[in-house]
């Protein structure tokens, strides 16, 4: 006789690729915690929990393959009293994949594979996987689930042919990267498959950082009346109990209803978990910034602490000739505020050594950039060293629009392991700045109001070298994120000559963009696997159509 409810668990778990052991781990230790804590039927675990996501060429390797036999053996095991859908790679004769399986009484009822696979932007999973073929509608405790597979929401009729084969709700395992936009776009994906099936739609994602992606949680259930009626928490691990009724109408629903983060509050909490997760999955003892009293050094010093600890962070403050007193004031201010050491190593003997070992090479010569750039490394070389004998990551501090147009010192200030702020554009570090002050100004006042400056050379502004960044930032947003020709961007209102200018830089950087550190993908279209173009070409926007 069916049961008058059915008590769900959604697992929302920091996973890390690679880690089968470790994974396993955390998904047996979520079943004793489901079972004991929320009495559970039914327990849903992410994408490719096993593995972590996404597993990318070590799905190239047999012995992966093996572990996660031996993985889904233990998982069958401990399946005695309920039921547990996981997410995996399953290998077969026909090819490789991505499934999920339902494990019940200790046996292997069933498994379903994703018939969707996603091929664009990050996503790359026809390398690797082939499609699955139909439904797979399973029975747990009375209740008919249709199990499907991320992509697969987004096509409706996956949804559809659920609901033919009998369902009547359906659970979406996900590994669904964060972006500004994608929890509208997951919303308008899951209205849509509701409002094609009548189905209601169990909606489990992963959370945590991998490399350059960051995975939100955010799990959610949207009922048979398209309303979200449960939610998990933004960028935390949780188990989610939810459970499910059925009344003379349909199927009801019991679950927490966490509120979603919005605005700068999002993207800073993105910022923080890729940041902490980077660190401590590649098993750093904490991070080095270099601080310069400005705002980019000053928003990531201040996202390391919030991710690290204050006692895993170590500051350097490293002047030249050219630095004001105020940048080592303020960065050792902030370093106080927040509880983390700051250390002051000056550059001029070394900057001076260099100069002179050089002498007989530049003689004749006029000091240009080649000065500026040698600070940089100066720095970019003290804080490697640093690295190494602490065992801290060092933190590059350039943002979106740097990076864009090239504004950055190779092997100086874009040395180091990770960039936070890659995908921030400079007006977005300001707004970011003014949220994480808004209860107590960890970053002094002074360093949000002074104009930036590289202070490589005396009175050394930014705008120097670039457009003002309130007209330089939309010209990047169209030609970098949405793909704009220069001519459809004059057209928006730009001047000629800037829009010109701007592209250019942008074009004749790639070559810095290849070498910079990972960061934090917030758009959608972040410098690395969105936006790919090559070194070496001579196609240019610029040019003129031929006649």
């Amino acid at each position: 006789m069916p049961q008058a409810a059915l008590r769900m668990v959604l697992a929302q778990l920091n996973l890390c690729v690679g880690d089968i052991d470790g994974n396993t781990r955390q998904i047996l230790d979520s079943l004793n915690q489901a079972r004991t804590e929320h009495g559970a039927d039914l327990v849903v675990f992410p994408e490719l929990a096993i593995t972590g996501y996404p597993p990318e060429d070590l799905l190239f390797r047999p012995g992966l393959h093996r572990r996660v036999s031996h993985a889904l053996e233990a998982i069958q095991r401990a399946s005695t009293d309920l039921a547990v859908v996981v997410g995996h790679p399953e290998q077969t004769a026909a090819g490789l994949y991505n499934s999920a399986t339902l494990f019940q009484n200790g046996k292997r009822l069933a498994s379903y594979r994703k018939q969707r696979l996603p091929n664009y932007a990050v996503f790359d999973e026809k390398r690797y996987f082939i499609e699955g073929v139909g439904p797979c509608v399973v029975d747990v405790a009375g209740f008919k689930l249709g199990l499907s597979i991320c992509e697969d929401i987004w096509d409706p009729l996956t949804a559809v042919a659920n609901r033919d084969a009998g369902a009547e709700l359906i659970i979406n395992l996900n590994a669904s990267p964060y972006s500004t936009c994608k929890r509208d776009q997951r919303l308008d994906a899951l209205k849509t498959a509701h409002e094609a099936s009548g189905l209601p739609v169990v909606y489990l994602n992963l959370v945590g950082g991998q490399d350059e992606l960051v995975f939100d949680g955010g799990s959610m259930v949207m009922d048979a009346g398209g309303q979200i009626v449960a939610r998990g928490t933004d960028f935390a691990p949780e188990l989610i109990p939810v459970t499910v009724k059925r009344n003379a109408y349909g199927l009801i629903f019991e679950g927490p209803l966490a509120t979603p983060t919005q605005n700068e509050e999002n993207i800073y909490r993105a910022l923080v978990l890729g940041v902490k997760d980077y660190v401590q999955k590649n098993r750093f003892n904490g991070a080095v910034i270099g601080v310069s009293g400005g705002v980019d050094s000053a928003l990531t010093l201040a996202l390391a602490v919030d991710a690290l600890g204050a006692e895993n962070v170590t500051a350097i403050s490293m002047p030249s000739r050219y630095t004001a007193e105020m940048s080592i004031d303020d960065a050792l201010a902030q370093a106080e505020r927040m509880g983390c050491e700051c250390l002051v190593v000056p550059i001029e003997q070394t900057f001076a050594a260099f100069t002179e070992t050089l002498q007989p090479v530049f003689e004749g010569a006029a000091p240009d950039v080649t000065e500026e750039n040698i600070q940089a490394r100066c720095r970019g070389v003290l804080l490697m060293a640093v690295s190494n004998k602490r065992g801290r990551l060092v933190l590059t501090t350039g943002n979106k629009s740097e990076m864009s147009v090239g504004y950055a010192t190779l092997y100086g200030d874009m040395a180091g392991g990770y960039a936070p702020l890659k995908d921030c554009p400079k007006l977005l570090v300001y707004r970011l700045c003014a949220w994480r002050n808004r209860h107590e100004e960890v970053i002094p006042r002074r360093v949000l109001e002074r104009a930036p400056s590289a202070e490589l050379r005396p009175d050394q502004k930014d705008s120097d070298s670039l457009p003002p960044y309130e007209i330089l930032d939309p010209i990047l947003e169209l030609y970098v994120e949405q793909d704009l020709t220069p001519q459809e961007i004059v057209a928006r209102g730009f001047e000629t000559a800037t829009v010109r200018r701007v592209a250019a830089m942008v074009d004749r950087n790639e070559y810095k963009r290849r070498q910079a550190a990972p960061g934090v993908r917030l758009s959608q279209r972040a410098f690395g696997r969105d936006r790919r173009f090559p070194i070496t070409s001579r196609y240019s926007e610029l040019d003129e159509p031929a006649v």
